[in-house]
């Protein structure tokens, strides 16, 4: 499609589109810290245990980069 390749538009999908994704999760995170008026350590342990795992997937790419994996 547009000349790219099927394997092209999964990885832009993959890593614009989650990206994407978990950012505006971050944005709901926040939004839901100051709703519930969770001060500062409230809010830093929403953040620590509902976006621990968006981290793992930052670090993926990280580390594929650094290596040198495609």
């Amino acid at each position: 499609m547009f000349g790219y390749s099927e394997e092209q538009i999964a990885a832009f999908g993959l890593t614009f589109g989650v990206g994407g994704f978990m950012l505006y999760m971050l944005f709901i995170i926040g939004h839901l810290a100051w709703e519930s008026k969770a001060g500062k350590f409230g809010t830093f342990v929403l953040f620590l245990g509902l976006a621990f795992g968006m981290t793992g997937f930052a670090v993926k790419y990280l580390i594929q980069w650094f290596i040198g994996i495609k």
